[in-house]
């Protein structure tokens, strides 16, 4: 008989930081709920919070940074892709200035990493070409 583990967390689609309690098996979420005694959301969950989590374990989802090399997507280690990410980025403000430059945050990121990311663009590449999908 297996048995199911439940583990407190917090949701990770939006900033507003709903306490979540997953019901898990063989190392896999079965279930989410809400966690009653979290004070943010006591217990409610939108859809995305209580039903979207089977990317989790997508075998599709990807586990390793690609780099485009002779027009194909291979793997690389984590210093490869930060150095290639580096070196575009450099270049491009170099030839064309900062402003060619955009990026567009997540909103199931937390605050805390839209703010690093604006922050990133504003100070390291020195463009205000920031939006979001923060609307829907």
């Amino acid at each position: 008989m297996t048995q199911s583990t439940h583990i407190k967390t917090v949701c990770g689609y939006c900033g507003t930081g709903c306490g979540l309690l997953l019901e898990v098996e063989n190392n896999e979420i079965i279930r989410i709920r809400g966690d009653k005694e979290a004070p943010v959301n006591k217990g409610q969950t939108c859809v995305k919070g209580a039903f979207a989590y089977k990317y989790v374990h997508a075998p599709s989802r990807l586990k390793t940074p690609l780099i485009r090399r002779a027009g194909k997507l291979v793997q690389a280690s984590w210093d490869e892709a930060y150095e290639y990410i580096t070196n575009k980025l450099s270049t491009i403000k170099n030839n064309f200035g900062p402003d060619a430059i955009s990026l567009f945050a997540c909103a199931r990121s937390t605050n805390e990493s839209n703010y690093v990311t604006q922050k990133f663009m504003r100070t390291a590449i020195g463009s205000n070409n920031i939006d979001g999908c923060n609307r829907t």
